[in-house]
């Protein structure tokens, strides 16, 4: 099984410069991967304001979204599109082509994340979109992951940048004494702006996709 991406910019026409943005977005991928280099294919940019990977399990491509999200600065915000599918290359005279039912599910799921921001859910960022061959586990395991992440998204969406980062370095193992150090501020502050954030259930959350690889 296949976990294949999509990403696009959130309103990326009306950034102000979108060359930094990209670079700033380009930069925190490379952040994650050394962090956790689960990616069978990294995220990178493929055309216009979108990127593509592909990962070999659900939870790692879940995890390695949630720090990629907490790692974007406040200028920029992607969408995922997540198929479950096979993936494979395809032969043409340009290199790196890839194809397959992954691509086409990804590409359905971002849309339905669009659609579902375009209505009531402002904050939703993340889809994942299975085969009608799935048997009834990994149905099952789909939708209560996307239930997961409408919730994930919620609580990330309102996070102002420094708790997001907070919330990084807290999934990574970093102590509050030392993201207090490195923020400036005392160590009761990061605990009360964790707190008041909604961060307990992200990191609790995020542990609980890494249990499967310890």
């Amino acid at each position: 099984m296949s976990i294949a991406v999509i990403a696009d910019i959130v309103g990326s026409r009306l950034l102000d410069d979108r060359s930094r943005t990209q670079a700033r977005i380009e930069a925190a991928m490379s952040e994650v991967d050394r962090e956790l280099p689960v990616a069978v294919s990294p995220m990178r940019a493929t055309f216009a304001d979108e990127f593509q990977a592909v990962f070999d399990d659900l939870d790692d491509a879940l995890a390695w979204l949630l720090l990629l999200q907490l790692a974007l600065p406040d200028e920029a915000s992607l969408r995922f599109g997540l198929g479950i599918g096979a993936v494979g290359p395809v032969d043409s005279a340009s290199t790196g082509i890839s194809d397959g039912p992954g691509w086409w599910r990804a590409r359905e799921a971002i849309e339905q994340v669009h659609g579902m921001q375009d209505r009531a859910v402002p904050r939703a960022r993340t889809r994942i979109v299975g085969g009608d061959e799935e048997d009834v586990a990994m149905a099952d395991r789909i939708r209560f992951a996307n239930a997961y992440a409408l919730v994930r998204d919620e609580l990330v969406g309102a996070m102002s940048e420094r708790a997001r980062r907070l919330v990084y370095g807290r999934c990574l193992g970093r102590t509050q004494g030392a993201l207090a150090k490195d923020e400036g501020v005392t160590q009761s502050a990061v605990s009360q702006l964790l707190a008041s954030s909604g961060a307990p259930a992200v990191i609790a959350g995020y542990t609980a996709l890494r249990e499967r690889a310890r």
